[in-house]
């Protein structure tokens, strides 16, 4: 029963992975989609888009921790 919960908690950490890499790679291609449209709003959008990519791992590092 103990090596079936460590398994799930395994595949549990594996998800939060998957989850916050494919997270961060969508809000790293809006922002690029978004820079190529508006040049000129270029440090506003960075500055967005790595704000939300700490949110975002920050939330993972706290869900792996929670394993």
């Amino acid at each position: 029963m103990e090596e079936s919960m460590a398994a799930i908690k395994l595949i549990g950490a594996g998800l939060v992975v998957i989850g916050v890499g494919i997270g961060i790679g969508r809000i790293g291609g809006s922002a690029m989609d978004a820079i190529a449209r508006q040049p000129e709003a270029t440090n506003k959008i960075q500055t967005a888009m790595l704000i939300a990519a700490a949110l975002i791992e920050g939330i993972g590092f706290a869900a792996l921790f929670a394993v």
